[in-house]
């Protein structure tokens, strides 16, 4: 009796124990909640707000009328959109002009991507301008959708927003609106404006309006470099500063680009670019519409257009205009953006790595943890860092088992729980791998083996990437700080009030870019928020310690079964309810991209698609994968799906030849290439020459960039070209044979023989080579 008694109130006591720990858990999680909510959109403003307030409801006006129908480059209905423009920005009573231009970017050796564009440039004057504040967004969609979102949604924040502006106070700083032509296709509406447009001679600061989705608060990702000042500016007046210069980072480094990328090649330009990215399915589609538009977004757009246009508008803008002398560390916390000098990113890693060996030598020293069991601890601590995020990536992997048709996409339809499910995932792989080590290793040692290696990933993060620094330099130093404290003071109540000071250091600094980085990188690329997730988790293991904490020592303990397993019951009723919740429908379909092309020097035809693996409708047409004998644009060089298909009636584009003499020693060719079916928005111009070079070419008048020449062939691909013909000149060093490659485009698979209408729950996917109709022909230039 006397032993059950005292397993009685060994039970009891372990019970009482754990109390707190539960509590200051919960505490953490609602911390998690909070900073997640912070993010999120306000409460779209009505139709009656205040004049001088941003309203979602008048701005979807304008999305309503901007996205009312496809309205690609060059085509009548963009033609409608940018009369429209025109129209509204008069009647606000701005100086709007209309750029008539052509321009080129996306050049490499022998290739450049051309386009007709026409640019909307308004100015708003400023009272004593110290420069010129450029807001900028496109106004012309892709092929495959009417983009509501993108890019209606910016457009229509910036008319409202500078209705705003022209009913307020006259600001010191002129405003130029520019409303891009050509950026799906090539950003060239922007590169017209920094090439040849005279308000863009002496450069500025620019506010970039974007999205790649159709939901979600806007984020400012992108800055020109020495970005402090501009980062001040941003977080003294958005209200609803949701930026990150971690994302700046990971930014810069991908090979992705928008009109902001154009004029900051430029030279002349800084500035600020913003979007938003969640509802990513919803990307480039047919689905992309004004009813799928989330007004909360688009009053968060507004907001801060309006608000960060004020600040600049009468800043002084010649300091703001040039690179600073270095980048901004900042982030969100609860609505705020918490930021310093860049100059502090490396104290801040070097403080903690400092912090966390002293935190190794007062475990020595009090006998908590031997050297040998922390660096046993930090050993180990590798494990949950890599075997998380993998795990994360696995959950997809076995979605996509499941759910094949997942495969062509970054994220589904509705992805929020399987987000929590991944979440889950991680927290399962971290709570399992602690159970399993804490009494043999020791808390103090696994917590401190984890803190460790934030504080070595910050300062990896300030050499090669500074302001991702943050993420791991704050959780490290707070964690260290709290470590030995609880070393120092051996308290119950310092334990649980340092552990939740760290805890909520790094739930306030990771929980949002967690919460970020998955609508950014997707479910399919998940192993990267899921690394900072479980970074997060690794920091906050003091206060999951008090879960486990047994006072008696029972090596039994329920609750190294109990805690990681409800992590585990989580993840699987998570990614369960996702399966149930997220279906594919007429409204939510599944992605098929199809091309047909065919080759009218032969007279043979591909069905082919750009899909790893194809899906049911998509496969009725492909049998295989090549890479096509001839090429053909967004295929050639590319191993694609393909199969047969049956030649169609279309005619190749027509070439004339214009005039053809020597000037200089070297050949000069002109000729007119004429599309011969209605709706082309797009030409290939494949010059090759044997044995010689092409050094100079022309297309619609415009010079084709130096870098593009050089070699023995030259491909120009030209959107929007004149309905009447294009006309180009190209100079050749050599005196081989010269022929001609020309290829056509148009939209819409509708009438081909052998096509079938893709049924309900099947749509074009979000691609630029979506239903795509390439007709091509060779003529020998002799």
């Amino acid at each position: 009796m006397p032993a059950e008694r005292s397993r009685r109130r060994r039970r009891v006591s372990s019970r009482a124990g754990r109390v707190p720990g539960l509590i200051l858990v919960v505490v953490l999680l609602g911390l998690v909640a909070w900073s997640v909510a912070a993010l999120q959109p306000p409460a779209p403003r009505p139709a009656d707000a205040p004049t001088d307030e941003f309203s979602a409801a008048r701005a979807f006006e304008h999305v309503q009328q901007i996205a009312a129908q496809t309205h690609v480059a060059g085509s009548d209905a963009d033609a409608q959109v940018v009369e429209g423009l025109v129209d509204t920005l008069s009647a606000l009573g701005l100086d709007t002009r209309v750029q008539n231009s052509v321009g080129a970017w996306q050049y490499e050796a022998g290739s450049t991507e051309m386009a007709r564009v026409r640019n909307v440039v308004a100015v708003l004057p400023g009272s004593d301008p110290t420069g010129r504040l450029f807001l900028m967004a496109h106004h012309d969609s892709v092929e495959t959708g009417p983009g509501a979102a993108d890019d209606a949604a910016g457009v229509s924040a910036l008319l409202e927003a500078v209705r705003a502006l022209a009913a307020g106070p006259q600001l010191r700083n002129d405003v130029v609106v520019v409303l891009t032509d050509a950026e799906e296709a090539c950003l060239c509406g922007a590169e017209a404006f920094a090439d040849s447009h005279p308000l863009a001679a002496g450069g500025g600061v620019v506010l970039n309006f974007e999205a790649r989705g159709t939901s979600g608060p806007p984020i400012m990702f992108e800055t020109s470099r020495g970005n402090a000042g501009l980062a001040d500016a941003f977080a003294a007046a958005a209200p609803h500063p949701v930026a990150s210069s971690f994302a700046v980072e990971v930014y810069r480094a991908l090979p992705n680009d928008t009109d902001f990328s154009v004029l900051l090649g430029d030279g002349d330009f800084t500035g600020l670019n913003t979007a938003f990215i969640d509802g990513a399915a919803g990307y480039h589609t047919p689905q992309d519409v004004p009813e799928r538009l989330d007004r909360a977004t688009l009053q968060a757009l507004g907001d801060n257009a309006l608000a960060v246009a004020r600040e600049l508008g009468d800043r002084d803008l010649v300091p703001l205009s040039e690179a600073g002398k270095d980048d901004a560390s900042y982030f969100p916390v609860l609505g705020r953006l918490v930021r310093y000098p860049g100059s502090l990113v490396w104290p801040l890693a070097g403080a903690a790595l400092l912090g966390v060996a002293v935190l190794a030598l007062v475990l020595r020293r009090r006998g908590i943890s031997t050297l040998r069991r922390t660096a046993a601890g930090t050993a180990l601590a590798l494990v949950p860092l890599v075997l998380a995020p993998l795990a994360a990536q696995g959950l997809w992997s076995l979605l996509v088992l499941i759910r094949p048709d997942y495969g062509s996409m970054l994220d589904p339809w509705r992805p929020g729980w399987y987000r929590l499910a991944t979440v889950a995932v991680v927290l399962a792989v971290v709570l399992i791998w602690y159970a399993l080590l804490r009494r043999r290793i020791g808390p103090a040692s696994l917590a401190a083996g984890g803190l460790v290696w934030l504080a070595v990933l910050a300062a990896v993060l300030a050499a090669v990437a500074p302001g991702g620094s943050y993420l791991a330099a704050w959780p490290a130093l707070a964690g260290a700080v709290a470590g030995i404290l609880v070393a120092v003071a051996d308290n119950r109540v310092v334990r649980l009030a340092a552990a939740l000071v760290a805890g909520a250091v790094a739930v306030v600094v990771l929980a949002p870019t967690v919460a970020l980085f998955f609508p950014a990188l997707g479910l399919r690329t998940g192993v990267a928020p899921s690394f900072v997730a479980t970074m997060m988790v690794v920091a906050l293991l003091p206060a999951v310690e008090m879960l486990f904490a047994d006072p008696d020592g029972e090596r039994g303990s329920w609750a190294a079964v109990a805690v990681p397993g409800t992590a585990v019951v989580l993840a699987v009723a998570c990614a369960a309810v996702g399966l149930s919740v997220d279906r594919f429908d007429a409204e939510h379909p599944v992605p098929s991209q199809l091309v047909y092309a065919l080759d009218s020097d032969t007279g043979q035809a591909w069905w082919a698609s750009t899909e790893d693996d194809p899906g049911a409708y998509t496969a009725f047409y492909v049998d295989g994968r090549e890479t096509l004998p001839v090429d053909f644009p967004y295929l050639a060089g590319e191993d694609v799906a393909t199969g047969p298909a049956q030649a169609a009636d279309l005619p190749a584009p027509g070439v004339t030849p214009v005039s053809d003499v020597v000037v200089g020693g070297k050949r000069q060719i002109t000729v007119r290439v004429a599309p011969q079916r209605p709706g082309v928005r797009l030409l290939v111009l494949d010059l090759s020459v044997e044995g010689g070079t092409v050094t100079g070419a022309q297309a619609a008048g415009r010079d084709v960039p130096d870098v593009a020449l050089g070699e023995d062939r030259l491909w120009i691909t030209f959107h929007a070209p004149p309905p009447s013909g294009l006309q180009a000149t190209f100079t050749v060093d050599g005196d081989g044979p010269v022929q001609l490659r020309v290829i056509d485009g148009s939209d819409g698979l509708s009438g081909l023989p052998g096509f079938e209408p893709r049924p309900d729950g099947v749509d074009a996917a979000g691609t630029h080579s979506s239903d795509l109709v390439l007709v091509g022909a060779t003529t020998a230039l002799g």
